[in-house]
């Protein structure tokens, strides 16, 4: 409890020197970095919270030790001085010092690897989900497949530059992609728009699927609390169930060829009855168009 208690206190305090919220989502976020942050993403699932709870407690231990070592160093430097100490002291070691500092230690390591490790199983073992996304990364894209759903299949792809500075081109792509979603749709941030997005419906548990078609890449959203390689010839899995609609977005996370920098990850989280009118769209509508393929 005083744990519980102590986090909930600094989490309120960063609040208001870090500028994020630790309040309920609101409805139609926008997962994107801040400006000059410098704290995690607001967490849009179970898994960020977790993950950013297990943060602040790291930043208290980390703190209370950061501020005992230089207080002692300090202490030790004016208590024992040279002027203060003309005759320096013959002795080399002490025996209740060492094993203080060798058992304390250990405490909190273990303190760390008790609160770490229930973290680290929550997020390994993949519950029952509702369905399956299968998400291969490419030099330098990803292709999103949906088993579950007649085998969805289509390939997002980096908005590039000439497209965000010049208002028609933009305003075609934002046309394409309302399209494509059924829904109003806005490009936010260069680096971080795909020409179409992962869609998935709101508090339900996805399960994700990740390989890759050529070199290493890893699938991180940092709004989710996921990251994971996505390595050929091997598949890997991750789960997550976002609680709050809106746009998310993520980067591939491991150095993957000289466009690694251009392959972003752009996730819409929708409503279920949208979730639904999606698939029954994309279904009729994008097959023919070949951005969407079947039975992959």
């Amino acid at each position: 409890m005083i744990v519980k208690s102590l986090t909930a206190g600094l989490a309120a305090i960063s609040a208001t020197i870090f500028g994020f919220s630790v309040g309920a989502l609101a409805e139609g976020r926008l997962g994107v970095p801040k400006d000059k942050g410098i704290w995690l993403q607001e967490a849009a699932s179970e898994q960020a919270r977790l993950i950013e709870s297990f943060n602040i407690e790291l930043m208290w231990i980390i703190t209370v030790i950061t501020v005992f070592v230089f207080l002692l160093m300090f202490y030790v430097m004016f208590r024992f001085r040279e002027k203060a100490n003309p005759v320096p002291s013959k002795n080399s070691h002490n025996t209740a010092i060492e094993i203080i500092w060798t058992v304390v230690p250990i405490f909190i390591l273990l303190f760390i690897g008790l609160t770490s490790l229930p973290l680290l199983y929550y997020q390994d073992v993949v519950p029952k989900t509702d369905f399956a996304v299968r998400v291969t990364g490419n030099q330098w894209n990803w292709t999103y497949s949906y088993p579950d759903h007649d085998g969805i299949e289509f390939t997002a792809s980096l908005i590039d530059k000439a497209t965000f500075d010049d208002p028609d081109a933009k305003a075609q792509v934002e046309a394409d992609l309302t399209a494509f979603l059924g829904a109003p749709a806005k490009l936010n941030a260069y680096l971080l728009d795909t020409d179409y997005r992962m869609v998935v419906p709101v508090d339900t548990k996805i399960r994700v699927q990740l390989a890759a078609s050529d070199v290493i890449h890893a699938w991180a959203v940092p709004a989710f609390g996921v990251k994971l390689d996505a390595v050929p010839g091997r598949l890997n899995e991750l789960w997550f169930e976002a609680d709050a609609t809106g746009t998310y977005y993520g980067q591939c996370s491991e150095l993957c060829g000289k466009d690694h920098a251009y392959m972003p990850i752009a996730v819409e989280v929708v409503s279920k009855e949208d979730f639904a009118k999606w698939v029954d769209q994309a279904k009729a509508e994008y097959a023919d168009a070949g951005i969407i393929a079947f039975g992959r």
